[in-house]
């Protein structure tokens, strides 16, 4: 509870790590659509290793995220490092993706 995540549907996780760019974007795009083929599961696309990333690599995660609404699924971001999560904004995929929020326990 309160990770933005937890609503019952089957979750899975896809760790990212160093660039996600024009490079390795076929490689995330596999990874991707193997995960998001099945729907009502959640897809948690961890990024705090995401050292960088251009919009190319962007666009194959928002394409996801879009694909997976289509049947019935949800690919959520999560621990977007602050130069990935403004390029988001920047780009204005920020718009079509979903980013994690947690709360802090104090």
């Amino acid at each position: 509870m309160g990770d933005g995540v937890d609503d019952g549907m089957d979750e899975h996780s896809l760790e990212l790590s160093g660039s996600v760019d024009a490079r390795t974007s076929r490689e995330v795009r596999s990874a991707l659509q193997a995960l998001i083929e099945v729907p009502g599961r959640i897809v948690v696309v961890d990024l705090r290793r995401v050292t960088s990333a251009d919009v190319i690599g962007l666009r194959v995660i928002a394409a996801a995220s879009r694909n997976a609404s289509l049947r019935g699924s949800r690919v959520v971001l999560r621990a977007a490092p602050p130069a990935v999560r403004r390029l988001f904004t920047i780009s204005r995929l920020a718009r079509v993706v979903e980013f994690e929020e947690t709360r802090r326990v104090s």
